[in-house]
This record gives C-alpha cells, sequence and structure tokens, in this order.
C-alpha cells in the first residue's frame, strides 16, 4: 500500500493545543482537572430556562449574520452602562461563535502579508497562528516575571512602517494581570497619528480582584477609535461550552469585520442569543463575577500557603500562576506531565505562551472549580 502523503501544512509549528493534552490526560488519569479554563459548575438556572423557553418556542432557525438584534442591543447597552461608551448595534456590534472566532476574524480584517503584529507575551495560543495564516509578521515584546509589567518603551522599540496591529490581553491569561490607567495612556500615545489597529482580549472583563477595575480599550477616546474589543459571554456566565463571543468595534472596522466572519461561521447559535439578550438586563450576575472569583482565588491561595510554591495574587482572570523553584528545576511541561501522572493534579506549563518556550518554572492553576477541588488539588500540592 502506499504510503499516505502528508499534507503541506500552513501551520508547521503547530500541534495539538496544550488545553487539549493536559485536559486529555486528566481525564485519562482521572486527575484534578486544574488546567484547562473552564468551570466545574453550571450556568445560572434561570439562563437555562430561557434557553429552554427559546428553543421550545421555535427559535431555531439561523440567526441574523451580525447577531440576532436584541442580544447587539443588549450588548450595547451594557458597554454604556459599564463602561460609558456607546456602540451602535446595527453596525458596531458583531457576535460570533467564541472570542477565538472574534479574534481571528479581527486579525484578518487588518493584516495583510507581511504585516507586522505586536505581540506581547506570554501570549494565548490563538494570536499567532491567526497572524501567521493572514501572512503577517508576529513581533514578540517579551514580559518577565515576576510582575509581567509591560515595557512601553520595548514596544515602541518594536513599532516599524510594517506594523499593522498590537495585541493586547486584559486581564491577562495566563498571568492574571490587568491594565493599569498608565498602560492605556502608554500604549495610546505609541498609536496616536499612526494607522495602527489594537486588537483587545477582554474576555474576562468582570473577573477583577482586590478593588481593581477593568480598563478596557474602549474607555481610552484615541484607543477606542482603532480598536476590535473581542469578548465572551462563556467565561461571564459559565457557558464555555456555548462559544459565544462578540466584537465590539467602530463602524467602519465593523463593516470589514463582518466581511470575514460572514464566511468564517456565518452565523451563531441562535436560542442562546435570545436567551443572553434577556439574561443581560440582570446586571446583578455579571457585578457579581469579581466577587464570587476573588473567593475561589483566595481559597486556593490559602490551600497553597503550607506548600513551597510561591506566587503573587492573580490580579484578574481565573488563573493563579506559581513558582516551583524551590522545588525542582524540572522543565515546566515536564512537570506539568508528572504531576497531572503522580499526584494527579492537572496544570499548564507556562512555557507554552512563549514563543521560544521559556521556561521560569512556573505553572497555571485553574480556579474556577469546585470548592472540594481546590481544597484537595492544594492539600495534594503542599505535599511536594
Amino acid at each position: 500500500m502506499q504510503k499516505e502523503k502528508e499534507l503541506p501544512s500552513k501551520l508547521p509549528y503547530v500541534g495539538t493545543t496544550i488545553f487539549t493534552v493536559m485536559s486529555g490526560l486528566a481525564t485519562k488519569e482521572g486527575a484534578h482537572n486544574l488546567s484547562q479554563g473552564f468551570p466545574s459548575f453550571d450556568c445560572s438556572p434561570r439562563l437555562s430556562e430561557l434557553v429552554s423557553h427559546y428553543v421550545k418556542n421555535g427559535y431555531n432557525q439561523y440567526a441574523p449574520m451580525s447577531g440576532v438584534p436584541a442580544f447587539r442591543e443588549s450588548l450595547a447597552e451594557k458597554s454604556s452602562l459599564v463602561y460609558g461608551v456607546n456602540y451602535d448595534p446595527e453596525t458596531e456590534v458583531t457576535i460570533t461563535s467564541g472570542a477565538t472566532e472574534a479574534i481571528f476574524c479581527a486579525v484578518t480584517a487588518v493584516v495583510h502579508p507581511g504585516d507586522e503584529v505586536i505581540v506581547l507575551e506570554p501570549a494565548y495560543d490563538s494570536y499567532v497562528p491567526a497572524i501567521d495564516l493572514n501572512g503577517g509578521v508576529p513581533v514578540y515584546v517579551t514580559l518577565d516575571a515576576p510582575d509581567f509589567k509591560i515595557d512601553w518603551q520595548a514596544v515602541k522599540a518594536k513599532i516599524s512602517p510594517k506594523t499593522r496591529a498590537i495585541m493586547v490581553n486584559t486581564p491577562h491569561n495566563p498571568v492574571g494581570t490587568v491594565f493599569s490607567k498608565s498602560d492605556l495612556d502608554s500604549l495610546a500615545e505609541l498609536v496616536r497619528d499612526t494607522d495602527i489597529y489594537i486588537i483587545s482580549d477582554e474576555v474576562y472583563e468582570h473577573i477583577v480582584f482586590d478593588g481593581e477595575i477593568h480598563r478596557s480599550m474602549m474607555t481610552h477616546p484615541v484607543l477606542q477609535e482603532r480598536t476590535f474589543v473581542c469578548g465572551s459571554l462563556g467565561k461571564t456566565y459559565h457557558t464555555t461550552g456555548w462559544k459565544i463571543g462578540y466584537c465590539l468595534a467602530p463602524k467602519a472596522l465593523s463593516k470589514e469585520f463582518r466581511r470575514i466572519h460572514q464566511y468564517i461561521t456565518f452565523s451563531t447559535v441562535t436560542p442562546m442569543q435570545y436567551a443572553l439578550a434577556d439574561f443581560l438586563k440582570l446586571p446583578e450576575h455579571y457585578e457579581k463575577l469579581g466577587a464570587f472569583y476573588q473567593k475561589k482565588r483566595d481559597r486556593f491561595n490559602e490551600a497553597l500557603r503550607a506548600s513551597r510554591f510561591s506566587f503573587t495574587p492573580s490580579k484578574g482572570s481565573f488563573f493563579q500562576i506559581v513558582s516551583y523553584r524551590e522545588i525542582t528545576d524540572e522543565y515546566d511541561y515536564d512537570l506539568a506531565i508528572r504531576l497531572t501522572k503522580e499526584i494527579k493534579v492537572a496544570s499548564v506549563p507556562v512555557s507554552v505562551f512563549y514563543k521560544d518556550k521559556k521556561d521560569d518554572k512556573l505553572l497555571r492553576f485553574c480556579f474556577a472549580k469546585d470548592d472540594e477541588i481546590l481544597d484537595k488539588a492544594g492539600e495534594i500540592l503542599s505535599k511536594l
């Protein structure tokens, strides 16, 4: 039999994502899965009831390409209420099949072959493939442990006549940092009077801690006019499996964004959109989210106090990174695999978020889990 010929790859450096690898291994080993970023608890019963209502009442056909009008209107109302920024739901709000699609469409909308895109690493793993698939050139600025503070002079030094976009993420996955007002001002000064666009991943917008606030790119006038704000209802409402995201962007940006979106997924699941349109009118559910997850973060961190791990409490997202330098000098990927197999606690090695697999001896744990899982995982990890 003739040997099967491999298809030439557009992404030859990409294998199976670390999240699939670690979750699959956790399932195989019967481990506590603190690797992939999804809750172990369900969404509000009221939200489930709303979905059931719309399914049973025939809202099961294609939604409009840009999203159900009522849903777009609810998102626009929330942006006005929370951030004081107005988007036209007809022309500036687009519903997508998850924030990953929104990010891909935003990159595709602005990046042409040879264009450079600045990426602040560690970076979520979908950013660079989106750039590469569009013929763009990722230009990296590395943020250093332990504080991962952005050196805006270093970013400025990477800007060239070919720079088309800068990708930002706040609250940050994997390291849990959040943008300050100074960060917004510094970024605005870099792009003022340029044709550089911003693609902003803000899926954890409502998960910030210790009195911090989420500073969206939309809240700065210089940034708002050039930013694709990519968000997710999955993170906000414990419904990651629904894959419902959105993009908020000025009319001209949204017009091009939709040209791409219509040929990727065209539309997003209909009954969930109607349900979310109603549920967004109950702001207490997202207003209390930060406090809810701060209790989770604090519980997990307290469970680690007796361990040899060191850490600075996460400022946002539902991830906590920890240093294991006092425990072992193993490569973080090897350690994550070993701990999943031997002590049955799964994590994600932070090196996978760097182009050159920079190993700072850090693991990422997801604390969007039931209390008993956090307690047990912390107890096990404290014995290392």
